[in-house]
């Protein structure tokens, strides 16, 4: 035990000091300070598999999921010297230095702070410049839920065969679902982004009820959205075993493809995935095995181009205006002027 009632952890074989452990961060279920760190000493190894490397974002809630949160994308005063930093590179041209996880203590200490969401970038601190991994965001439209982004999921598996590609499935801890395909990182932002959109427009073909590209939602219907822009530079999606803002604290929480029909967001929280992992592991944890090509995909991406004149989408309202983008203006406000 430390001071003011504080505890010490042993993460790792490196002491972690947890300041004011019982307090609650999760009010409907009361979880505390302490059940949150204690939950990610027991999935250590899966989120840090996650993160390792990895210039990484805090999405923090010192007052809990209740109270006012932010995201801390510089590396904090205070930082541990054990604990990297990579220096990456903002659309603006400004740059900031992250902290990137190598060891689970990195994952405790910012646990301590009101860590409860990672966002690490697709990127590893060697090369911030060349994304290792294509994430793909299948985010539900009001009128559709998990199951028809599951729907969707099962088709995109499909889709990424068809190009040799494979994919990991998670939870997003909400109503979406994550896949994430490691590649080889040869490509800029720019092209991974293009072959996301690519992807995007693929399934929009193959499921034109269930599906849509359109970056506007005025223009989404009650579809399940494929977010192409979380390929965009400084776009980050909450890692595997990262905690929700959620009252269940529920779990972005990596599944087989064979598990995935019969999953239900709130099957995994705070509670239940340590006991999940203890039984499986992590069961993505062949995926750092693999580093696919996009070529195939940005071949697609080149015959949509030159055949069908399909060309870039709109980026973030925060990103700088990127040549061939075509106008960043609501189709709505668009007719009105």
């Amino acid at each position: 035990m430390a001071g003011g009632g504080a505890v010490e952890l042993d993460v790792a074989g490196r002491t972690v000091r947890l300041s004011n452990p019982g307090k609650v961060y999760y009010p409907e279920r009361g979880f505390t300070k302490l059940d949150v760190a204690q939950y990610y000493l027991a999935v250590a190894d899966g989120v840090l598999r996650g993160l390792r490397d990895r210039p990484t974002t805090m999405q923090r809630f010192p007052d809990g999921v209740e109270g006012e949160f932010f995201y801390q994308k510089r590396a904090p005063k205070g930082l541990p010297d054990w604990l990297p930093t990579a220096r990456i590179a903002f659309p603006s041209g400004r740059f900031a230095d992250e902290m990137c996880p190598t060891e689970p203590a990195a994952v405790l200490w910012a646990a301590n702070l009101g860590c409860l969401t990672f966002h690490p970038w697709p990127v590893r601190r060697g090369d911030t410049d060349h994304p290792d991994e294509l994430r793909i965001d299948l985010d539900p439209q009001p009128g559709t839920d998990f199951a028809d982004a599951v729907r969707v999921a099962q088709e995109l598996r499909a889709l990424l065969a068809d190009h040799q590609l494979r994919g990991w499935p998670k939870t997003s801890g909400g109503r979406g679902v994550h896949v994430y395909v490691p590649i080889r990182p040869r490509w800029t932002f720019t092209e991974v982004r293009r072959a996301a959109i690519t992807v995007a427009r693929e399934l929009e073909r193959r499921m034109p009820d269930l599906v849509t590209s359109a970056w506007w939602k005025e223009e989404r219907g009650a579809k399940v959205f494929v977010d192409y822009n979380q390929m965009a530079r400084d776009r980050t999606i909450a890692s595997a075993y990262s905690l929700r803002a959620r009252p269940r604290a529920t779990v972005s929480t990596p599944l087989r493809w064979e598990e995935l029909s019969d999953a239900a967001p709130e099957d995994f929280d705070l509670r239940t995935v340590p006991v999940r992992f203890a039984e499986l592991g992590d069961v993505h944890a062949d995926m750092a095995d693999h580093a696919f090509g996009l070529e195939s995909v940005l071949e697609l991406a080149e015959r949509h181009a030159t055949q069908e004149g399909l060309g870039d989408l709109p980026y973030p309202p925060d990103h700088p205006k990127m040549a061939g983008e075509p106008a960043r203006v609501q189709p709505s406000r668009a007719r009105k002027r």
